[in-house]
């Protein structure tokens, strides 16, 4: 070959080289989808358990409404997340974590990336022991086994979905419980302490209220998955308030928690929810409401019949959280994540002279149930000698795009949520109290110094006075690490 025809090949094959391979140039790029799904197990008990939610036990009569575990989970292709919001006052962490190893089994999905929290109905079976109600271990295991049931339904149900979120406002439903009364007005505490600043449900039109020892946070959250063709699949809500209550003795009832889900459903004209392929359900998750009711104490509520109050509570959050996911602009894919923290706290475990104080009180009683406070907080203080020094606890943080929740197993005040909202790296976000365990009221500081109902020492409040700090710089980690 002469040197021109060499000079054409090896410019030919230059450009050849240079050029894209055209079953390369013309392979469909995989595009990132979203997927969903979600269940909803009866959690509804038999009758004769005891139930939580008051210093006295009552027993199962009747059924209002079913409980139920509702559930959902997210995966992106990349990560997959669990939620679930349970009908119950509180879940104790071991009945969680027996339900979270049940679903890694059969699913794969590592306990850290399931949140799992109790809405705080007080009609509800007891799941953990407090004041004078224990838990029942059968309906325990029954529990743990219906929730893993959940989520791995959830997962069968799995669907191309969209997503979004969103938040409303409903200010008029919400109100701070502690209150600052007129020197010389609050009398002393179970322990016989009279150094009380403030009053819990001080009643309704109190001549001696000066004013509410902190505030309250209207805000309503909405996280919202429809499926791919745009029906509504889930939602999910969370509000910062206790619970409504109004159901009698001995019934079971979800409270506003399972009526708000009822409701939305309606709004959402999502007919016969239960029954669609796959099923639309919706939750409403307990916000940071420790010192949040839904009583005006300074009077003009109209008095609710049994079963009014929550319903009325239901209808008017559900009418806001509508008007919010009308308006939200839902996403095929978002990145997702989780990360999780186990911090040890220590316990305000009474001291030997209490402890030998609460021994005598009760050998006074005429028993064997506790009837006045002196009497119920001493048999709290002779149980509490039996915990450990120091108790672990789970905190989470999971990201939803620019989502985030956080989740803390207590019953968080209402400064500490607002707190994390305004501190968190992900915005907006909200926090799920209650979550992956019980381990009591979380009062801030400030709160332990005023006194109160939340801070008296018992199973229902027992972290050391520094928890609140220490468990909100954890979570403000939590959320800047998961956003990373």
């Amino acid at each position: 070959m002469n040197s021109s025809g060499r000079f054409f090949v090896a410019v030919s094959l230059f450009i050849l080289g240079s050029l894209p391979l055209f079953a390369a140039d013309t392979q469909p790029t995989t595009a990132k989808v979203l997927r969903a799904g979600t269940a909803a197990s009866n959690i509804t008990p038999w009758f004769g358990l005891s139930i939580n939610g008051g210093m006295q036990d009552h027993k199962v009569r009747h059924v209002h409404d079913e409980l139920h575990a509702r559930c959902l989970v997210l995966d992106n292709g990349e990560t997959r997340l669990g939620i679930v919001v349970v009908d119950s006052c509180m879940v104790p962490r071991e009945v969680f974590d027996q339900a979270k190893q049940m679903i890694q089994e059969h699913t794969g999905i590592a306990p850290d990336h399931l949140l799992m929290s109790a809405t705080h109905t007080h009609s509800a079976p007891a799941a953990t022991g407090v004041f004078q109600s224990d838990a029942d271990e059968d309906y325990q295991r029954f529990l743990a086994s219906r929730i893993a049931d959940g989520v791995r339904r959830a997962v069968n149900n799995l669907a191309p979905a969209k997503i979004g979120w969103g938040a409303g406002q409903v200010p008029d439903q919400v109100f701070n419980r502690r209150w600052k009364m007129k020197p010389g007005t609050i009398g002393p505490n179970p322990f016989g302490e009279t150094n009380e600043l403030v009053k819990m449900n001080p009643g309704v039109g109190n001549p001696n209220l000066i004013e509410p020892a902190g505030p309250t946070d209207p805000e309503v959250s909405v996280l919202s998955i429809q499926s791919a063709d745009g029906r509504p699949l889930a939602l999910l809500a969370n509000y910062s308030l206790h619970y409504c209550g109004g159901v009698g003795s001995g019934v079971i009832s979800a409270d506003y928690f399972g009526m708000f889900a009822d409701k939305i459903q309606q709004l959402l004209k999502v007919k016969q929810a239960d029954r669609q392929d796959p099923p639309f359900v919706a939750m409403m998750s307990n916000g940071t409401s420790g010192d949040i009711n839904n009583v005006n104490f300074r009077g003009g509520q109209e008095k609710q019949p049994l079963f009014g109050q929550m319903r009325l509570v239901a209808d008017r959050v559900a009418q806001e959280v509508y008007r919010v996911a009308q308006q939200i602009e839902h996403r095929p894919w978002v990145p997702l994540g989780a990360r999780q923290e186990e911090l040890k706290l220590r316990v305000r475990r009474p001291t030997a002279n209490e402890l030998e104080t609460a021994r005598e009180i009760i050998a006074r009683a005429e028993g064997p149930a506790m009837k006045t406070l002196p009497e119920i907080y001493a048999r709290e203080t002779v149980l509490l000698n039996d915990y450990p020094a120091e108790v672990p606890l789970i905190l989470q943080a999971l990201r939803v795009g620019d989502l985030g929740i956080a989740a803390i197993p207590c019953e968080v005040f209402v400064e500490i949520g607002l707190e994390i909202k305004e501190r968190s790296a992900l915005k907006p976000a909200f926090t799920i109290s209650l979550a992956n365990g019980y381990n009591g009221y979380l009062p801030t500081v400030e709160h332990h110094r005023l006194g109160g109902y939340e801070t008296w020492r018992a199973r229902s409040s027992y972290l050391e006075v520094e928890a609140a700090p220490k468990i909100l710089e954890a979570v403000i980690r939590l959320l800047a690490e998961v956003r990373e």
